[in-house]
């Protein structure tokens, strides 16, 4: 199966490059054309058991092993998705496996690894043409907090015991500042996401994020849902990622709210799996369906729509989990399922074109699941039909919309729509099955491709023609020696 899906992207992706020259991703990518892989060290992979401080893999409230190291040597797994930028999230001395917890922002994680770990880590995620990013928390660090013992003031008291740090006071806010941009220096990381930035003043992220963008010009993102600030990136969309688990945990949902959430969503963060809370895997399970099948139609959604996708660590596996730690388990590597190549196949579309991470949308049909919509710029033209629905779907697409004389030519399972006699495309789905088409200009025969294997075909006759003759004279020869 797996020998199906590279060949149908292999083909897809020759039609493409035939049809437009590809445009790569390198450094130049602006925050718009990225697409982010969420990880937990801890939980990846565990190669170095001299870090392995009362690690407890029994436990999953407790540290398990992953490290700098484990992600360094299996990088490829997030590189050969396609993804353009590796989210590790904190890496500061922690009292908790998932680093949140901060105890020292000046030392890091020691069940992680060391100074000269991540920063090899870095380098290979460089090496790799992917971006790293690293995420602060501030809002619910630990009690035992260094800063808290000579700076109580810095800090108010959360009902969970944690601390939060004062954003509104100018020491704390210095102090950040400074070790915020003090490690950019060092590690030469290239975003930071500021955690519970919806706590945070957004008078003091402004400043925060022109005096660190003086250091270096990093990313600095929000993990919040909430309304855009100024110095800060991007941020969640409000509701994408309800929305998205809503019309997708079943079939026949009300896909309505997603032509909403669509038209809002270009420049913003969109996920659908955070690590906050629950898995999507868990609603599908609730619902009694078969979490891969609702993955592949959720992942055509999230990264053939407007916006920047967040996918995170273990959803490329349908991880489940209802709640923290239980939907933080460590990354089975060793799956091998449809899944990963659908994500890999789809972000190697939208890294070869800038019109499925920037251009135009249109949506052409929405009722209960049956979706099909255009993404389009000058250069070329996208139509995604994706069928969540219980029955076969079909639309018929006008000229107007398609063009005219043009084929639709369908990444994944094959399909060409050609243009029918009454001027329209007609495009058929099976239920629950999603399709990228690359609308092209109508080929027909390639009669030079067809004069070719004609040529080949004549020169190898001729070829054989000579062998026997050869062959021929051979045993003419050797028969008139005998005789003599």
């Amino acid at each position: 199966m797996k020998t199906k899906w590279t060949l149908s992207i292999f083909i897809g992706m020759l039609i493409f490059s035939m049809a437009n020259p590809a445009t790569a991703a390198d450094d130049s990518l602006e925050l718009q054309d990225e697409s982010i892989y969420d990880v937990l060290v801890d939980r990846f992979f565990n190669k170095q058991i001299q870090n392995d401080y009362e690690v407890n893999g029994a436990d999953p409230a407790a540290f398990s092993g992953g490290d700098f190291d484990g992600l360094t040597g299996e990088i490829n797994h997030v590189k050969e998705m396609g993804f353009t930028v590796l989210s590790i999230g904190a890496v500061f001395s922690s009292a908790t496996y998932d680093g949140k917890q901060v105890l020292d922002y000046n030392e890091l994680e020691r069940h992680f690894g060391t100074e000269e770990e991540l920063k090899a880590l870095i380098d290979k995620t460089h090496e790799s043409d992917m971006k790293l990013m690293v995420d602060i928390p501030t809002q619910q660090v630990s009690a035992n907090h260094v800063w808290a013992t000579e700076n109580p003031e810095w800090f108010t008291e959360n009902e969970d015991g944690t601390l939060a740090l004062d954003l509104e006071n100018p020491e704390a806010q210095a102090a950040l500042t400074e070790f915020a941009a003090g490690f950019i220096s060092n590690y030469e990381v290239d975003g930071l996401r500021l955690q519970q930035t919806n706590s945070i003043s957004p008078a003091f992220i402004e400043q925060f994020s022109k005096e660190i963008k003086d250091v270096r010009d990093v990313y600095l993102l929000s993990d919040q849902a909430m309304d855009p600030l100024p110095g800060l990136d991007a941020v969640v969309l409000p509701g994408v990622e309800e929305t998205l688990r809503e019309a997708y945990k079943n079939f026949d949902q009300d896909s309505a709210p997603l032509t909403d959430i669509m038209e809002k969503s270009e420049g913003s963060l969109i996920q659908v799996d955070s690590l906050a809370d629950s898995r999507f895997t868990a609603d599908v399970v609730e619902e009694k369906g078969f979490p891969p099948t609702r993955w592949n139609l959720l992942f055509t959604q999230l990264l053939t729509m407007p916006g920047i996708p967040v996918v995170q660590y273990g959803s490329e596996i349908a991880m489940n989990g209802k709640s923290v730690p239980e939907s933080h388990q460590i990354l089975d590597l060793g799956v091998q399922q449809e899944l990963v190549d659908h994500i890999a196949n789809l972000n190697s579309l939208r890294n070869s074109s800038e019109a499925l991470r920037t251009g135009e949308l249109e949506i052409l049909k929405e009722e209960d699941g049956w979706i099909v919509y255009k993404r389009s710029n000058d250069e070329e033209t996208w139509i995604m039909a994706i069928n969540n629905t219980s029955a076969t779907q079909s639309i018929s697409l006008p000229a107007d919309v398609v063009g005219v004389d043009k084929e639709l030519r369908g990444l994944f399972a094959n399909d060409i729509v050609r243009q029918g006699s009454n001027g329209d495309y007609l495009i058929t789905l099976d239920r629950e099955v999603a399709e990228t088409f690359h609308v092209i200009e109508e080929r027909g025969f390639n009669k030079a491709y067809i004069a070719a294997l004609i040529a080949l075909y004549v020169v190898f006759l001729l070829f054989l023609r000579i062998v026997w003759k050869k062959g021929k004279q051979r045993k003419a020869d050797e028969a008139a020696k005998v005789s003599q």
